[in-house]
């Protein structure tokens, strides 16, 4: 029986890799080529009555700003636009993204789509989603017998 070294190393460099083209083909490729629009920031908390999402937009205006719901997901979409400007007034170097985006954000339990109350203040869009009757938690007492 032959002895063969193991190397470990060899082993998460290949699991890398793997990882690494996996990633790759989920990112849409005008992302990965540092092109096309951005995908906004979110945050969400889940309370007893509600879920609370807050998702950065700067830069736009609420007419700007599709927002979709069902009962399982929200759908952010729009379109941020570059300013315009003069030669006289051009810009040496920008970081900002411009372009279309569209963002699915998949939500925990089930909600009222009806009753969903949005705002929108200082470049930040903040949903109030009422959950579903049957996904409030409810306290049921047991009789211990």
């Amino acid at each position: 029986m032959a002895l063969i070294r193991w190397e470990p190393f060899r082993e998460i460099d290949t699991l890398q890799e793997e990882m690494n083209r996996l990633f790759n083909s989920l990112t849409p490729t005008r992302m990965t080529q540092g092109g096309g629009g951005f995908i906004p920031a979110a945050e969400m908390h889940d309370d007893t009555e509600a879920i609370h999402l807050k998702i950065e937009v700067p830069g736009m205006e609420a007419k700007d700003i599709d927002v979709q719901v069902t009962a399982e997901a929200v759908s952010i979409s729009g379109e941020r636009k570059s300013e315009t400007r003069t030669e006289e007034q051009g810009i040496t170097k920008s970081e900002f993204r411009y372009g279309k985006f569209q963002r699915v954000i998949p939500l925990p339990s089930r909600i009222q789509n009806t009753q969903v109350k949005a705002e929108y203040k200082n470049g930040v869009l903040t949903l109030t989603l009422p959950k579903a009757e049957e996904e409030k938690t409810k306290v049921i007492k047991v009789n211990l017998s």
